[in-house]
């Protein structure tokens, strides 16, 4: 369970990192657009069109910089998602590594006494064999 956590967490970075970089990429290219737009429909003044394109400006500056914040707060994310992933595999495989001891200790007595009842049966079958050998010859 916790397995599918760790990888839910990784193939929501990797669509965090492709969101993220496909919004800077909206957010400059609509920029642009607005901007050439419009400087060539407004029936603005001079001094109006500067305005418009310094308020554009504005507005993209601050996108830009809510982007680069979402990116390295996505970027410390997958770090700490990382580090998370690695402290659960190293805490499965001290439980893996546990549970196979404890059922080694757990099957041991029972394969001494299997080994012992197979010895007993070779054993018997042996002695089987050589009273049908006597048998056999008298």
């Amino acid at each position: 369970m916790n397995k599918e956590k760790i990888i839910d967490r990784e193939e929501k970075g990797v669509d965090y990192v492709a969101n993220g970089k496909s919004l800077l990429l909206g957010v400059l290219t609509g920029g642009v657009v607005s901007a050439a737009a419009t400087l060539l429909v407004t029936p603005k003044s001079g001094q109006e069109t500067r305005e418009d394109i310094k308020q554009h400006v504005e507005e993209s500056k601050a996108a830009l910089e809510r982007v680069k914040l979402n990116g390295k707060a996505l970027s410390e994310q997958i770090a700490n998602t990382s580090k998370e992933g690695a402290a659960l595999i190293k805490e499965l495989s001290v439980e893996i590594k546990d549970s196979i001891d404890s059922w080694k200790t757990t099957i041991e007595p029972h394969q001494k006494n299997i080994q012992l009842y197979l010895t007993q049966i070779e054993e018997r079958l042996k002695e089987l064999e050589e009273e049908t050998n006597l048998n056999a010859e008298s």
